[in-house]
């Protein structure tokens, strides 16, 4: 009789590797800042959200001007704009062939407006990308009542959008109202990647960005780019599962006033606010998509433009004369930067290299010295670390934690005198949903 033989183990599992951002997801990460734009027959009627029975004849604005929003959005440094063309309230900004509640039943321009276009031309004009938010929720389509329908002229109207406005950079799908509704994603993911394969999908289907997970703009150490959950919506707890892990890059949606709609008496959030969103979103690793909502005229509110005028100067005070690293020495985990002699700053900004994934699992940032002067979890496309003083100092010294974790890039930042950002007292979006 042979001898009894042990279990053989159980082999060792495969070393995960990261997964890899596609070439649109890394330029998207790259651009960092877009600006929202939030207008519709909400701006007039003075509410959040409307159920779709607003009279489209409340749609009149006197002086539209699109290159003043995107002008606006320029002049911060935006790279990209998303405009809502379709609301939860159904309301269509521009003249679709699906149903008559749009611009074309408005009073503006006699019915014959387009603000799709109008913002469109005006991205074209100022070097932007354009992303087109369409609504998945709509309260106004009677066939939203059946699935199928609506399943039907919801692809209508991303086919127009898709084939009248030229290359879109993001296609924004809004979780809100739909918990527990199914869409067909696979006929949506289809169309969207015929018609416009470089667009980032927001949050839903087949997503290839994600929504942060608050209306705040305030993303959270570790930022995780792989991952097999989103949040939904800002009203309930519903989550996005996806069977297998996923390259998904957040996105901080925030509005410049408390609410995303231009509201009379609304007063746009503080300079030390927004700066202390900039570097909880961008700082971290994240996009930051900055709602500044057109007023009732079309323009963008006087105090809303002087608040971004602020916040684009103080932002060129902070970060507007970056100092490279000349050298950049990498081994077994450990990146030795060497600046030019004299430097002196009081922000480190480090850039890992993600064409082979998210890697970097936690950093500390010493000086010449060994003074430990930062640290933190993920590192991503960018992380900003505000030191507690200005130091000065040739060399710095970058651990690194995470198997294959490479630096692509280190900068230092002397914003001496410049804002400091502050949340204190700051208030936080609602999570009760708009009546």
């Amino acid at each position: 009789m042979p001898a009894p033989t042990s279990p053989s183990p159980d082999p060792a599992p495969a070393p995960l590797v990261p997964l890899v951002p596609t070439p649109a997801q890394l330029a998207w990460q790259e651009d960092g800042l877009g600006v929202f734009f939030h207008v519709g027959v909400n701006t007039f009627a003075g509410l959040e959200w409307s159920d779709g029975t607003l009279d489209p004849a409340i749609f009149d604005p006197t002086d539209l001007d699109a290159d003043d929003w995107v002008g606006t959005a320029a002049s911060l440094g935006a790279r990209y704009v998303v405009l809502t063309a379709k609301h939860h309230d159904g309301f269509c900004l521009w003249p679709t062939a699906t149903t008559d509640y749009s611009v074309a039943s408005s009073p503006w321009k006699d019915g014959g407006g387009d603000v799709v276009r109008e913002v469109a031309d005006a991205c074209a004009r100022h070097g932007l990308k354009l992303g087109l938010y369409l609504s998945p929720w709509d309260r106004h389509a009677p066939e939203y009542a059946d699935p199928a329908a609506y399943d039907a002229l919801y692809l209508a109207q991303l086919r127009e959008l898709c084939t009248g406005y030229g290359e879109l950079h993001e296609l924004w799908f809004d979780g809100a109202g739909s918990a527990g509704r199914e869409y067909d994603w696979e006929a949506i993911g289809a169309l969207a990647a015929e018609l416009q394969p470089g667009a980032m999908i927001f949050n839903m289907g087949p997503a290839t960005i994600r929504w942060v997970g608050n209306e705040d703009g305030l993303a959270s150490d570790p930022v995780e780019y792989v991952t097999t959950s989103a949040d939904l919506n800002n009203y309930d707890a519903d989550t996005i599962e996806t069977a297998a892990p996923r390259y998904l890059p957040p996105e901080c949606d925030v509005s410049l006033r408390r609410g995303w709609f231009w509201q009379e008496g609304e007063e746009p959030k503080s300079l030390p606010h927004l700066l202390a969103i900039h570097d909880r979103s961008i700082g971290l690793g994240a996009n930051l998509l900055l709602n500044i909502p057109p007023d009732r005229r079309g323009r963008i509110d006087p105090a809303d433009a002087a608040r971004v005028a602020e916040l684009a100067a103080a932002l060129e005070a902070r970060f507007g004369r970056p100092v490279a690293a000349e050298t950049l020495e990498q081994q077994a985990g450990t990146v030795r930067a060497h600046l030019p002699a004299g430097t002196r700053f009081d922000h480190v900004e480090i850039r890992e290299r993600l064409v082979e994934g998210q890697r970097v699992r936690a950093h500390r940032v010493r000086g010449a010295d060994g003074a430990l002067l930062a640290e933190g979890g993920t590192v991503g496309v960018r992380r900003i670390h505000r030191l507690d003083r200005a130091v000065d100092a040739d060399e710095l010294t970058i651990v690194l934690e995470g198997e294959g974790a490479v630096l692509e890039a280190v900068l230092v930042h002397d914003a001496t005198g410049a804002p400091v950002p502050d949340l204190t007292g700051a208030g936080r979006a609602s999570t009760e949903e708009p009546r």
